[in-house]
């Protein structure tokens, strides 16, 4: 019996990096959603009012919001009031954001492996801003 090949050629680094690269939407939002499913409970249940989304790209905006220079990387962003800033007359707003971009995460990770690892950690990153942690802070628990 033969060998099955793939079209093209075997399964090198490069086309395994491009192939991750062309990973849709679909399959990234799941990687998110599952990010979020897999919160420790202890923040997972905290989480109030605030909505996980996936943007393809940072934009200019983000971009200087986050204090990052235009072509720097920016993974996530926490777009709200911290909850530790929050008076009870700031109640019926709307949800607080936390922004998860693809395309500069799937150019960042390597393999499936790492992708999955980096939105955790973005995850975790923008959280922290939610509950109020600064950079420093997140640094401090390794989420930076």
């Amino acid at each position: 019996m033969g060998s099955l090949r793939r079209p093209g050629g075997p399964d090198t680094p490069l086309r395994k990096r491009i192939a991750m690269l062309r990973r849709g939407r679909a399959d990234f939002e799941a990687l998110v959603a599952e990010a979020i499913r897999l919160l420790p409970p202890r923040f997972r249940s905290r989480l109030e009012n605030v909505e996980v989304v996936v943007e393809e790209a940072p934009t200019l905006e983000d971009l200087t919001l986050a204090g990052i220079e235009p072509g720097g990387t920016l993974l996530g962003l926490y777009r709200g009031v911290p909850r530790n800033e929050r008076s009870v007359w700031q109640g019926g707003m709307l949800p607080d954001q936390i922004v998860i971009y693809r395309r500069p995460l799937q150019s960042l990770a390597r393999e499936h492996g790492a992708l999955v690892r980096e939105i955790r950690v973005t995850l975790m990153h923008e959280i922290g801003h939610y509950f109020g942690m600064d950079e420093d802070d997140l640094r401090d628990v390794g989420y930076e």
